[in-house]
C-alpha cells in the first residue's frame, strides 16, 4: 500500500517550507491535511489560495461553513468533517448548524437549507443542476454572484477531501473529539 508522509516545515519539499511555516503561526499546528499536500507545492498552494478566496466571498461564516459541510457530507470525508466541526466551533455556527450537517438532516432555518441543497446538487450531479433548483436557490435569496461562489467552495473542499481518501490523511489529535462517520441511511440525495 502507498503511503503518503505528513510533512512539516522543516522536512517539506523547500517550496512547501515556507507555507507550513505561515499555517504554523496562524493555527500553532500543522494540520495533517496540510502536511500530506505539501507533497506537491502546488497542491498546499492551491488549497490555501482557495481557502482565502472562498473566505472573502460573500457568505457568512455560517453560510461558508453549510458549503463545505454540504460537500464533505456528499463526499465522505472523515477527516474533512471532524476538523471542521471544531473550526465551525471556534468560529461560533450554531451548534443545531453542526449537528445537522454532521447528521445529514435538512436545516430549520430556509436560506441555509436552500444552499445546502445548491451545493449538495452541484456536488452530486458534477455542476449539472437543473434551472429549478438554480431557481430556488436565487428565490431563496441569493445571488448569481453566490452561485460561482459555491463553486469555488465546493473546489476548495475537492481538494482536501479527494487528497484525504487517497492519501488516508491520520485524523490530527486535535479534530479526534470531532471524529464522525456519514449515518448510512443518510447517504442518499433526497
Amino acid at each position: 500500500m502507498t503511503q503518503f508522509d505528513v510533512y512539516d516545515e522543516n522536512t517539506a519539499p523547500a517550496e512547501s517550507q515556507s507555507i507550513l511555516a505561515r499555517v504554523r503561526k496562524s493555527l500553532g499546528f500543522i494540520p495533517n491535511l496540510f502536511g500530506v499536500l505539501a507533497t506537491a507545492p502546488i497542491a498546499v498552494e492551491a488549497y490555501g489560495t482557495l481557502n482565502e478566496l472562498f473566505m472573502r466571498s460573500s457568505f457568512t461564516p455560517q453560510e461558508r461553513h453549510v458549503v463545505w459541510f454540504a460537500n464533505i457530507y456528499e463526499n465522505d470525508c472523515t477527516y474533512c468533517m471532524a476538523a471542521h466541526t471544531g473550526i465551525a466551533n471556534l468560529e461560533k455556527v450554531p451548534a443545531e448548524v453542526i449537528e445537522a450537517a454532521r447528521s445529514g438532516r435538512p436545516y430549520a432555518d430556509n436560506r441555509l437549507e436552500a444552499l445546502r441543497q445548491f451545493t449538495r446538487s452541484v456536488v452530486v450531479n458534477r455542476g449539472w443542476v437543473s434551472d429549478e433548483e438554480l431557481e430556488s436557490f436565487l428565490a431563496a435569496g441569493f445571488s448569481k454572484q453566490q452561485v460561482l461562489e459555491v463553486v469555488v467552495g465546493v473546489a476548495h473542499k475537492v481538494i482536501s477531501t479527494y487528497t484525504n481518501h487517497i492519501a488516508k490523511t491520520p485524523l490530527d489529535t486535535a479534530f479526534k473529539r470531532n471524529t464522525w462517520q456519514k449515518p448510512e441511511t443518510l447517504a442518499k440525495v433526497s
